[in-house]
């Protein structure tokens, strides 16, 4: 079984950042064979698409409206991929989650095509 964490949310001032990781385990979980996704869902909304990284880290995909504001990253040693969040607006306020696939397509933007969840780390940010 795969286990995915979330952590790194927070309150943060409008203009301000945060960086969101997700530790992944699992007895036969081999990371660097997951495609790394990050959602986020907002109080009333559907889960929506953040972020996308491949298996090597060489492939991201973003959300028109975070491009130039976060960065998805992975560290296979450690089993960990984040999302750095700068410039954040009050209307990124939301539960981050991060999702892990078997699937190598890119991008992978459905929430369906990933297979493993975390938790979920609030972030609220203020105008």
């Amino acid at each position: 079984q795969v286990q995915l964490v979330d952590s790194g949310g927070g309150l943060v001032q409008a203009g301000g950042s945060l960086r969101l990781s997700c530790a992944a385990s699992g007895r036969t979980f081999t990371f660097n064979r997951y495609t790394m996704g990050w959602f986020r869902q907002a109080p009333g909304k559907e889960r929506e698409f953040v972020a996308t990284i491949g298996w090597s880290g060489r492939n991201t995909f973003y959300r028109d409206s975070v491009k130039g504001r976060f960065t998805i990253s992975r560290d296979n040693a450690k089993n960990t991929a984040y999302l750095q969040m700068n410039s954040l607006k009050p209307e990124d306020t939301a539960v981050y989650y991060c999702a892990a696939s078997r699937n190598n397509d890119y991008p992978l933007q459905r929430r369906e095509q990933y297979d493993y969840w975390g938790q979920g780390t609030q972030v609220t940010v203020s105008s």
